[in-house]
């Protein structure tokens, strides 16, 4: 996908992101209710700026195809850390979209942020993804059972975690 371009998410890009959250399978792999309003998601924007978080969205022929956030948190004990989010569109699930999205975002976290720990919240069904999370380092730090309500059924969350080892030069003799 050479046209896909990755960047900021801004408020002009409300529509396409209420758009791609519209799709009932792309709402049924996160935690947000469907049928999102247009000023719910403005409102989103505009919070997430506000909370200094890092919000990425591909964008592929002028549409969004996919989201990704990084939510710093704001305890000054927990500064190290940040939670990912991830949204695709269903038509791009498999073609690299996903990947491109969570490398910008740990690429962020490792080189301009210095970020330690990155951690996620993954349904237990969600095959493609756990091993999108792992091939960027995350591991299953543990399952919560009954998590999260999905299409009326309770449904099992891992949580997953990427620490970061600092690589530390050794002395020279």
């Amino acid at each position: 996908m050479e046209k896909l371009i990755i960047r900021r998410e801004e408020l002009s890009d409300a529509r396409g992101i209420a758009a791609l959250f519209s799709q009932q399978s792309v709402c049924h792999g996160t935690l947000r209710a469907p049928f999102p309003s247009l000023l719910e998601t403005e409102n989103r924007i505009k919070q997430a700026g506000a909370q200094n978080n890092y919000v990425l969205v591909a964008e592929l022929d002028g549409k969004i195809i996919g989201q990704a956030g990084l939510h710093m948190e704001r305890s000054y004990r927990r500064r190290h850390c940040a939670g990912i989010g991830l949204a695709v569109s269903e038509c791009f699930w498999g073609k690299g979209v996903g990947s491109r999205l969570v490398g910008e975002l740990v690429a962020l976290a490792d080189n301009w942020l210095g970020l330690h720990r990155l951690e996620l919240g993954v349904f237990t069904d969600n095959k493609a993804a756990i091993k999108l999370y792992e091939k960027y380092g995350f591991v299953i730090e543990g399952t919560e059972k009954d998590s999260a309500l999905q299409a009326g059924k309770f449904v099992d969350v891992y949580k997953m975690a990427r620490i970061k080892t600092l690589e530390v030069a050794k002395e020279q003799p």
